[in-house]
């Protein structure tokens, strides 16, 4: 019951208040003391210092934070979960009944709310008081059978024995202050010693550290160093104390002749003084977790997930941000890819070309990622713009993959037919090619843009982009038929291939404009069709207000007709390279196009 109490406490916390905390830590970076005090604050809010070890490492391995502000903010931790046992070993036990009584009432009536929420921070509170009142009712007789005298018999004042048991409590209960807490009650019912429970709470505080080492696990290098700091900073003040824990019990009594109050103070003066100390040398600490946890490059070279903090999971609005950041970085080597695939489209650069289709293994790495960190976001706690949201970063993830397919199938088709045969688009051919790309982008730009910030007019700016985009390529077929019909060898031998990289092109523009849907349904600017309705004698009625049909008009509507010419000219030639490359070998029949 302690150790779901302090979970309860925890989640609850994190999700009511989880981005403040962020935005407390990420902000008191300025000092060192400063850092050391956010430290102290968020740990007495969650109660617990692996919460905030994970919060701080995820910043460390996101590059948002120094290594060694991080480490004073760990160092704050420790003694904020110590100060959080100190205050919960009062007399509390007429609250349990309030904090669960009121507690569950808000958490059933307002679930979705954050009262619900805090509600169910006042359940884990009102369970942590309660089952330290049982923990002492259970004790004396627990003392009084055989098996448990045995037990707690080994622990006789071995110091290094008494100190891995406690690491090993603190790991198996997940929480350092469960660990205080038990100690101390123990104590206090005689079932232990007090040089016992003293090694015990010095080895609670090694394996909090040990247990962030291997949460963190998972992460960077740099995401690492920060929990290896702290951990060495505890071994460090494990290896000082231990030596002189005898004459320790001397002191606590001077401190309290309550034993359980000795043990916590003990706790909270061993962390005190051990952490203000150490804050002096958070500088060399952090220059020596580099030389030791260096970056390792990655061995398939497969671009990995930066922004996926598993840490935020619990608290969904910080977990979709960090989706969308690692949604961007989608956004941006598809950027890559489209640069990359008008370079080798101008100078055919075989290695450009291989180094661009290996950069759809991260596009499709990325999103998988990002697909299966978004189905661990508990949809019940979502509201309702975060489950929109929820929807619109799956919808562009899927566009953004498969715009990377599309990329990497143009990229093959420029080897093959292009490069492979030693050809060469026309001067105008390539213009069209260039002008059309940087549209493109442009507007790859314009919609990661309207999926950020979700703004109404840039949404509208980038609807209007995508029916300019659909007329142009119109016309540029037109154009392209003209050079055909004008004999020109270089359009001639690469119609095929000109026509299918503006055709896939304007597909990819319709999955880049994709984003400005979501944007103008909510603001209701969406029409339900694009059709127009009919009279009654079935005829088409035409607006008496729109424009009359003008020369760029009649240019485009001609758009479809080239086409048709321009892939029927295609099927000829290729008909006309079969007939003087010979009978085709039998089973691989001629491809109709």
């Amino acid at each position: 019951m302690l150790i779901w109490g302090t979970h309860i406490v925890r989640t609850g916390v994190l999700r009511v208040y989880g981005a403040d905390l962020r935005r407390i830590l990420s902000h008191s970076i300025s000092n060192r003391f400063l850092a050391f005090a956010a430290g102290v604050l968020v740990t007495g809010l969650v109660q617990s210092s692996n919460a905030t070890a994970l919060i701080v490492s995820s910043f460390g391995a996101q590059g948002l934070i120094a290594l060694a502000p991080a480490l004073s903010i760990m160092l704050g931790a420790d003694v904020g979960t110590a100060l959080m046992a100190r205050i919960l070993t009062f007399d509390l036990h007429w609250l349990s009944p309030l904090l669960i009584f009121f507690g569950v009432i808000f958490f059933l009536s307002r679930k979705q709310t954050r009262a619900g929420q805090l509600g169910r921070v006042s359940i884990g509170l009102g369970l942590i008081i309660l089952a330290l009142q049982l923990i002492v009712g259970a004790t004396t007789p627990m003392t009084e059978a055989a098996g448990v005298k045995v037990l707690f018999g080994s622990l006789t004042g071995d110091v290094m024995l008494d100190t891995l048991i406690g690491a090993l409590f603190a790991m198996v209960s997940y929480s350092s202050l469960a660990a205080v807490l038990l100690t101390a009650t123990l104590a206090s019912s005689g079932v232990i010693s007090l040089k016992v429970a003293l090694c015990l709470v010095i080895g609670a505080n090694l394996g909090s550290g040990m247990l962030a080492m291997l949460t963190s696990a998972g992460q960077n290098a740099a995401g690492r160093r920060v929990v290896f700091g702290s951990l060495l900073f505890k071994l460090i003040g494990c290896l000082i104390v231990l030596p002189f824990v005898d004459y320790a019990p001397m002191l606590v009594s001077w401190l309290s002749d309550a034993p359980a109050q000795a043990v916590v103070n003990f706790h909270v003066l061993y962390n005190l003084v051990r952490c203000v100390v150490c804050l002096a040398f958070t500088e060399p600490m952090a220059r020596l977790c580099v030389r030791l946890l260096a970056e390792k490059p990655e061995a398939d070279g497969v671009t990995r997930p930066r922004h996926l903090d598993e840490s935020a999971l619990e608290m969904p609005s910080l977990a979709l941000a960090n989706a969308t950041r690692e949604t961007l970085r989608m956004g941006d080597i598809i950027e890559q890819m489209l640069n990359g695939l008008l370079f080798v489209i101008k100078s055919n650069d075989v290695a450009r070309a291989r180094e661009t289709r290996r950069l759809d293994d991260d596009v499709d790495h990325l999103y998988t990622a990002v697909k299966m960190y978004l189905t661990r976001v508990s949809r019940e706690n979502l509201s309702e713009q975060d489950s929109r949201r929820w929807t619109d970063i799956i919808s562009l993830t899927i566009n953004l993959e498969h715009a990377g397919d599309i990329i990497e199938r143009m990229v093959v088709e420029v080897e093959e037919k292009k490069i492979s045969h030693k050809l060469s688009f026309s001067e105008a051919g390539l213009q069209e090619i260039c002008d059309m790309h940087a549209r493109l982008v442009t507007n790859l730009q314009l919609g990661l843009s309207v999926f950020l910030n979700t703004d109404l007019k840039s949404a509208q700016r980038l609807m209007a982009e995508k029916e300019s985009f659909r007329d142009l390529e119109r016309a540029y077929s037109y154009t392209h038929l003209n050079r055909l019909a004008g004999q020109s060898v270089q359009s001639i031998e690469t119609s095929s291939l000109h026509l299918d990289i503006i055709s896939d092109m304007k597909r990819l523009n319709s999955l880049f404009c994709s984003t400005a849907y979501p944007v103008l349904d909510d603001a209701g600017a969406l029409r339900k069709s694009r059709m127009r309705d009919k009279p009654k004698d079935g005829k088409d009625m035409k607006d008496p207000k729109a424009p009359k049909e003008n020369k760029a008009s009649k240019l485009v509507a001609l758009a479809d007709v080239a086409t048709a010419a321009a892939g029927a000219a295609s099927i000829a030639r290729d008909d006309n390279e079969s007939s003087h490359d010979g009978p085709e070998p039998a089973g691989h029949p001629h491809p109709v196009r």
